[in-house]
């Protein structure tokens, strides 16, 4: 796998692409370990903290597209640095807020467009533009697992600083902790975009012409829907795992490893995949992943409600947690070429965070209307399996075709 990242700086932009995913998205993926020591300090209510994560969800979505497009039109350097220090600005002014709207506007709003701003689309997208095709598979999928290797570190990391320094120096400590990834942000962005290209016969129309022709493309808009699903389970589940794990009676530290499990195998996914995409046709892999979360929800709910089931069913999950980036990425550049690819894959995070959004809401409401989450997993198994179905009518040639072309 690593033998395509050869070549002039390839690995160098890698590796600091997936630094800076570390910071961004280990910090974005811990924020659930706060919803219950902000409930019990500020007493806001489990339904107002969720909303603020989940408008946090549509927010990191939304600025997707626009950080891509930001970085497609004047360069991925400023777009990353202003992401970083906003990120670090939201999360040293959230102890300050002491209602449901400030709350919302400090982790919904300020923190996740930073984390936005310096996340996959742009740094997929920036990295993209800097290495030959051949590597590109491969780099996503390096990129990729620093975000998971992120969540394995930030995770335990801020639950035990909770413990010492209560949630308010844990959120300040955070913030210290995201300004480490502004070195790395000249490496990423070091040299010029050679390999930029329109898609194979098609000339570069503008980013207008790629955003209509794209958003045409029944291929493109079935992506979305699959993705969709995708924001839902992860959202959902990185906001209300500790709260699941707390009404099965199990301590804080559960909720926590198991976090870190989900971050530590999706560094292994992530590899896996990166190098699977070279292999085998995305869409048939994105359909696999998105099936193999129906069938492991089913079984954590067979399974007695023990420490050792959630770190077995984190493991599960985390094989495909954040993997099903580089297959959608992927697909995306061979669809459209990689000109516009931070714009177009943008897009798909927004969908992605659209799906987040329900999955944070949604959690909150179902806890407090019904006292735990029963209806949340069958949403979840049900649009795992659709997902899964709507990946194949995909128009995407066999790698086979798509290396002798």
């Amino acid at each position: 796998m690593f033998k395509t990242l050869k070549g002039p700086g390839v690995m160098g932009i890698t590796l600091a692409a997936a630094g800076i995913l570390m910071v961004t998205m280990g910090a974005r993926q811990s924020l659930g370990l706060f919803v219950g020591p902000l409930n019990t300090s500020t007493g806001l209510g489990i339904v107002a903290i969720s909303f603020a994560l989940a408008v946090g969800q549509f927010a990191w979505g939304a600025v997707q597209p626009l950080a891509g497009a930001a970085a497609d039109r004047w360069g991925p350097r400023p777009v990353l640095l202003a992401g970083i220090v906003l990120l670090a600005i939201g999360s040293a002014i959230t102890p300050f807020m002491t209602s449901a709207w400030g709350l919302t506007f400090a982790i919904g709003l300020v923190s996740a467009m930073g984390a936005g701003a310096g996340s996959f689309s742009v740094l997929i997208g920036a990295a993209a533009q800097r290495m030959p095709a051949e590597a590109r598979g491969a780099a996503s999928g390096v990129i990729n697992a620093g975000g998971s290797l992120g969540q394995f570190i930030f995770a335990p990391l801020l639950q035990k600083l909770i413990q010492l320094m209560g949630w308010m120096g844990a959120m300040y400590s955070l913030a210290a902790m995201t300004l480490l990834a502004l070195p790395l942000v000249g490496r990423v962005t070091k040299g010029s975009t050679p390999h930029t290209t329109a898609a194979a016969g098609n000339a570069d129309g503008g980013l207008r012409t790629a955003l209509k022709t794209a958003l045409g493309d029944r291929s493109y808009l079935l992506l979305h829907a699959g993705f969709f699903t995708c924001g839902f389970h992860i959202a959902f589940l990185v906001t209300h795992l500790p709260t699941e794990v707390d009404l099965c009676g199990l301590p804080p530290s559960v909720a926590s490893w198991s976090l870190a499990l989900i971050g530590l195998a999706n560094i292994v996914g992530s590899l896996a995949v990166g190098h699977l995409v070279s292999q085998y046709r995305s869409k048939m892999i994105l359909a696999l992943m998105y099936a193999s979360r129906a069938v492991l929800i089913v079984w954590y709910l067979a399974m007695p409600r023990e420490a050792w089931v959630f770190y077995v069913f984190a493991v599960g999950l985390g094989l495909t947690w954040l993997a099903t980036v580089p297959p959608t990425a992927g697909l995306c550049a061979k669809l459209f070429g990689v000109r516009y690819l931070g714009t177009l894959f943008g897009l798909t995070l927004l969908t992605h965070q659209i799906g987040g959004f329900l999955g944070a809401w949604l959690g909150g409401l179902a806890i407090t209307q019904f006292g735990d989450y029963t209806w949340m997993w069958w949403a979840d198994i049900a649009l795992a399996l659709l997902a899964a179905v709507l990946n194949l009518p995909i128009r995407e040639a066999r790698v086979r075709q798509v290396a002798g072309a």
